[in-house]
């Protein structure tokens, strides 16, 4: 599914520059980044509430392409600034994790064989 498509479902409002183009093949909804780093993504986007640079981190590290923080949270400009060195996509929703995640998957976008 491409970025435009994904932001397109969920109201999302873009952080940073990016190609709407880019095709993400499965998403995950996790808080806690220990979660996201025992399971293997790619080109892959996060859904989480956190907003410090351990997000980022954690999403460089696990190769996740881009970033949908939920719940209307937004990211200091520092860690804007890191995901744009990073090439990592940032967005913001206002819907909730739990719906976000269901919307996503409603609109075809698998949860990929993570277990």
């Amino acid at each position: 599914m491409k970025l435009s498509n994904i932001i397109s479902l969920l109201n999302a409002k873009p952080l940073n520059n990016f190609d709407m183009e880019v095709n993400i093949e499965n998403a995950c909804g996790a808080d806690l980044l220990s979660d996201v780093l025992a399971a293997k993504y790619d080109k892959s986007l996060l859904l989480t509430g956190l907003t410090n640079i351990q997000v980022i981190r954690t999403a460089e590290i696990s190769d996740i392409k881009a970033i949908i923080f939920v719940r209307g949270k937004k990211p200091e400009n520092e860690v804007i600034s890191l995901a744009d060195r990073l090439s990592i996509s940032l967005m913001t929703t206002s819907y909730s994790m739990y719906a976000a995640c269901g919307i996503l998957y409603n609109g075809g976008l698998s949860p990929g064989d993570i277990q």
